[in-house]
């Protein structure tokens, strides 16, 4: 809906609503024109395996300010399978250990930096020298009394509703050698109460652990949230719509989940056949048990969210479509081409998510991709959400695609790609002669090159916002992709260094964020 929507509905009772402050600062992402960088947080410069919180964002914060930029979209930031994919995490509402700052420990005396040097000589693909530093830190964070603090306190009981089932399944799987629950013993498999009290007895420690990770990347995040909110740069972040079989969250809340037998999903989620695979897609979450999600009032959405309105100044809802409709799969089946499509509550679930916020705004963006019906695109207006238009899309159909720039809309967010997609300079080099040069004379034939002439059409784009995905920002080709659908090697490891941004590349964008009308708002 739009003008009209608060006043036109009932409203949640007041102590269930989120709190204003945690999303009054959202508001105003789609009040102007902007710009911003897709880059998840692992793909940032550093010295271990993976990017973190620590100066590295920051600075990252410092270069987009001076681009003109307002506006960092991250992948999710919850913590990951060994696979490393943030779209199959072992929770839905805890961030990923991988990405704390040992400095930060540091400097509060938790750890010494002989501690990561130490660590750092044993890095590999095996090992992250985290686990051991943050193993040390804890250690030192007890003995120094700071568990005993009414900041730490205070983050237990904040998070009373996730956590402690999320810390007693990490030491659980821990001490059973990374098992996915479903193999576990059943009295721990099935929660039987005093299997679960004597787990917590016997993994104290581990659950500590769990604990102070968690609190660590909490402190941390909410450290650089205020950092980036101050420079005029707001956080965009990214909910799953489905979550891991092995997760947390389908242990302890397996009656909220299609499974059968031992734990184990009937029927897993998925796409059919589309533009990136011809067999379609597995991915192999379990559904939802939608009924008895809506008979408690979606509380376990409610709490989702609420969590990520914490991190999060805006929110994209991946494969939004699963709202209206999912893609459900025997989970016997080897490709997605055996599924079909079941209807989802997501009326009722939106209407209780808006409901539950103070105020009645929710920042969403939606990520209407795939096979969208107008159904899909009924919901997503109906709750006035944003959706995305990807240009590496535009090119194909005539006139009349809905990602060509001259039929882009003001209420859209425009992408060159996204993390799905090969970079922009790749994903042209691809092209055959004819392809590439359909796309130039819509463009204009830009002197330009590629892919400054793709980026240069989103920033010109009626959409509110524009985000280019930082490969494109600086100009990478082959080689330097985030992700390919469909398959599970060789993805999610992309980062980049500062010796490739160039003092040019970053005047360039500068100029044509102002050009445009996409400067600071």
């Amino acid at each position: 809906m739009r003008s009209g929507y608060r006043g036109r509905y009932r409203m949640a009772p007041e102590e269930e609503k989120f709190g204003e402050s945690d999303v009054s600062a959202a508001h105003s992402i789609l009040d102007g024109r902007r710009g911003g960088i897709l880059l998840h947080i692992t793909s940032l410069p550093g010295n271990l395996n993976n990017g973190d919180l620590g100066r590295e964002a920051y600075r990252f914060v410092d270069f987009m300010v001076g681009c003109g930029l307002s506006v960092w979209q991250t992948l999710p930031v919850n913590p990951t399978h060994p696979d490393g994919s943030p779209y199959q995490c072992l929770s839905a509402h805890a961030g990923n250990p991988r990405m704390i700052d040992l400095g930060w420990l540091v400097d509060r005396g938790w750890l010494t930096p002989d501690d990561i040097r130490v660590a750092s000589l044993s890095v590999s693909s095996e090992f992250d020298p985290r686990e051991h530093c943050l193993f040390l830190a804890r250690e030192a964070f007890e003995r120094s009394g700071a568990g005993f603090s009414e900041s730490y306190q205070s983050f237990l009981q904040r998070h009373q509703d996730w956590l402690p089932d999320f810390s007693l399944f990490m030491a659980i799987r821990a001490e059973l050698g990374g098992q996915c629950w479903q193999d576990w013993p059943a009295d721990l498999r099935d929660r039987q109460p005093a299997a679960l009290k004597a787990a917590r007895q016997r993994l104290a420690q581990r659950v500590n652990q769990a604990n102070f990770e968690q609190y660590v990347f909490f402190e941390q995040w909410q450290a650089l949230r205020a950092y980036a909110n101050s420079r005029g740069i707001l956080l965009f972040g990214d909910i799953p719509i489905f979550v891991a079989g092995d997760s947390a969250d389908v242990w302890a809340r397996r009656e909220e989940f299609d499974l059968i037998g031992e734990g184990r999903s009937r029927v897993v989620a998925g796409v059919p056949p589309d533009y990136f695979s011809a067999t379609g897609q597995r991915w192999g979450n379990p559904h939802y048990r939608w009924d008895r999600m809506q008979a408690n009032g979606f509380s376990w959405w409610l709490e989702r969210f609420k969590g990520q309105l914490t991190l999060y100044d805006w929110i994209r809802i991946d494969h939004f479509r699963g709202l209206e409709a999912y893609w459900e799969i025997p989970a016997h089946s080897d490709t997605a081409m055996e599924g079909r499509w079941v209807k989802a509550p997501g009326e009722a679930l939106l209407q209780a998510l808006f409901d539950s916020v103070e105020g009645g705004g929710l920042p969403l963006i939606a990520e209407n991709l795939g096979i969208i019906t107008p159904e899909v695109e009924a919901l997503r207006e109906r709750f006035d959400i944003p959706g995305m238009l990807i240009l590496q899309f535009a090119f194909d159909g005539g006139p009349g695609n809905p990602y060509l720039p001259h039929n882009h809309t003001p209420n859209n967010v425009v992408y060159t790609g996204t993390h799905d997609n090969d970079t922009t300079l790749s994903w042209f080099s691809d092209l055959d002669t004819g392809q590439q040069e359909h796309v130039n004379r819509y463009l204009g034939n830009p002197a330009c090159g590629m892919p400054r002439a793709l980026v240069q059409s989103a920033l010109a784009s009626v959409a509110k916002l524009a985000i280019l995905p930082m490969q494109d920002v600086l100009g990478l080709g082959k080689g330097h992709r985030m992700n390919t659908p469909g398959t599970t090697l060789g993805n999610w490891a992309w980062r980049f260094t500062w010796d490739q941004v160039e003092e040019q590349d970053s005047s360039w964008l500068h100029e044509n964020m102002h050009l445009y009308g996409r400067g600071p708002c």
